[in-house]
């Protein structure tokens, strides 16, 4: 792989772990495994990023007690480029599920839309209550994303768009050396198709543009077409994929 890519995607895989904080972390031989009570599979798999020196099969014997001490199935989160592990969790019984895509945009001459928009740095909670019934959390999933929130290091921000006073799409973005990642991107299901998704997108790239961000990124599954034209349209661009490996 090219050094310039492969380097790219670390940070990028960097970013998007301190963007969305596992609860837990263990560190070993260059993996990182991320511990959060289940919640999502960014904070409950293996980041596999850095140079290692062990034999790989050990190392996922490893992994899967490690998991299993903590009553989790054992996923792997592999990027384009660790194909030979694929090929050795294939070999184990593990499917690629979820697979999705890392896309660029530059944040430049970005102009914030019309329309009731309402951004912090912090998420309130006028932030928080939309997006845990967009999402259909449960009490347990509300409350292990608080708890994820306060462990949260970098510059956030949070964007809501409003219609007539109510919230119907939010999405939240992390600030880091002149880079953003945008996440969390939802609209309300009874305004899907109405351009909201596209404002509060928008929002967050003017956003990043009047704080001096050059660099956009934001992670999408592959299987949703309706978002990947939303983004391509908006001038983000795949940088490489990754997916999730799981034994069925």
């Amino acid at each position: 792989m090219d050094k310039e890519l492969r380097e790219q995607i670390v940070h990028c895989e960097e970013l998007a772990a301190n963007a969305h904080v596992a609860l837990n972390i263990l560190q070993y031989d260059g993996w990182i495994l991320h511990f959060s009570e289940g919640h999502t599979g960014r904070a409950n798999s293996v980041s596999v990023l850095y140079p290692s020196h062990l034999d790989p099969d050990e190392k996922i014997d490893y992994c899967e007690k490690q998991y299993a001490a903590q009553n989790l199935p054992c996923v792997f989160k592999l990027t384009d480029g660790e194909e030979d592990l694929m090929d050795r969790l294939v070999k184990r019984g593990y499917t690629d599920i979820t697979p999705s895509s890392v896309m660029r945009a530059e944040a430049r001459n970005i102009k914030m839309p019309e329309g009731d928009i309402v951004l912090s740095d912090l998420p309130t909670e006028e932030w928080l209550e939309p997006y845990f019934a967009f999402e259909g959390f449960d009490e347990r999933h509300q409350g292990i994303y608080r708890r994820m929130l306060d462990k949260l290091c970098l510059k956030a921000v949070y964007a809501a768009v409003k219609e007539q006073g109510e919230v119907v799409a939010v999405a939240s973005a992390v600030e880091d050396n002149g880079q953003m990642l945008i996440q969390n991107v939802i609209v309300d299901a009874a305004h899907r198709g109405e351009g909201y998704g596209r404002a509060v997108c928008t929002a967050l790239l003017a956003k990043a543009a009047e704080d001096g961000i050059h660099t956009c990124f934001l992670q999408v599954l592959q299987r949703n077409t309706v978002a990947r034209s939303l983004y391509e349209s908006l001038g983000f661009q795949h940088v490489y994929n990754y997916c999730y490996m799981k034994k069925e």
